[in-house]
């Protein structure tokens, strides 16, 4: 069993596949209707998805070369993604609007995967990285020493095998999920009421994707404020500068970092605000007309240091 299988348990309805989950012989592959990472062939229109053969040069347009979870992906992502998608998420998509979300989760996993296959790329730090994770339910030595050759050793394989599929159907379906919540959300977003002066937002779902529609399209939008539906509380939040910094347009105040309840709503004047986080980038209270004070607060916090660094007329 390699790291590149059982992404999706459409293979799984497959009557005939073959697959190097245990010994493979030549007729095994030229039967099945589908064979994965062997056969020394990739060719999707008759089910051949193998990139060991020579010659073999299939690379994404990035240059991330393809590995079998890669080339599989590549042909049926689109497909998966529509059928997960009304599945799991009861949603039933377009197919550019599928072939979207496949292009974005194979950015996100599926070409990992096949870095870690044709041994572009080592695993995240600590063992972690999907590929190894998944890698962790192939057999060990000492399973091959306590099973030998045989039936018992190849029902341990398959059981194996299966296993990681379960795994993988899994982080799949939660990965189109998510991304047809973020697309459903846009629009919620895009229409959510602005207050003071376009420069707080106010989303009555705490749950809703926000981050990455506000950074690209709101630039006046210094701070969010969000109903937790389940907690029955409103937060406030920074907005992110950059996905992939903690930097914010605006930090909450330093005055708020690390204080809860009595000691926050002191220093506020807030009754009911109860917490800051101490990196300052959320703060919560228990009604919105008070975490609506809260970010009128952070604001008239920031908008001095903006206008005393303007250049004199």
């Amino acid at each position: 069993m390699r790291t590149t299988h059982g992404l999706w348990r459409y293979w799984e309805s497959c009557p005939r596949q073959a697959r190097s989950s245990g010994p493979v012989t030549r007729p095994i592959i030229e039967a099945g209707d589908f064979a994965i990472d062997v056969g020394g062939i990739w060719d999707p229109a008759s089910g051949r998805f193998d990139h060991h053969q020579k010659g073999f040069d299939g690379a994404r347009q990035s240059g991330v070369p393809y590995a079998s979870a890669g080339l599989v992906w590549k042909e049926h992502g689109g497909r998966c993604v529509e059928a997960l998608a009304e599945a799991h998420a009861g949603q039933r998509l377009s197919a550019d609007a599928a072939q979207q979300i496949a292009y974005a989760i194979d950015a996100d996993i599926v070409q990992y995967l096949d870095l870690s296959d044709v041994g572009a790329a080592k695993n995240a730090p600590g063992g972690y990285g999907l590929s190894a994770v998944i890698s962790g339910f192939n057999p060990n030595w000492m399973d091959e020493q306590r099973l030998g050759y045989g039936e018992a050793a190849e029902a341990y394989r398959l059981g194996q095998f299966k296993r990681a599929m379960e795994v993988l159907a899994d982080i799949m379906a939660n990965a189109v999920k998510y991304r047809v919540g973020a697309l459903l959300a846009l629009e919620q977003v895009r229409q959510a009421e602005l207050l003071e002066d376009g420069k707080v937002l106010f989303l009555k779902n705490a749950a809703l994707p926000w981050s990455a529609v506000v950074r690209k399209e709101m630039p006046k939008v210094l701070f969010v404020i969000s109903h937790s539906i389940s907690e029955q509380r409103y937060m406030l939040h920074t907005v992110p500068a950059d996905p992939d910094t903690f930097d914010a347009r605006a930090d909450l105040p330093e005055a708020w970092a690390g204080l809860r309840d009595a000691e926050l709503a002191a220093v506020t004047g807030v009754a009911d605000a109860t917490f800051c986080h101490n990196g300052r980038f959320i703060a919560a209270a228990r009604s919105f007309d008070g975490v609506r004070a809260m970010a009128k607060l952070a604001l008239q916090a920031v908008e001095p240091a903006g206008a005393s660094s303007a250049p004199a007329p």
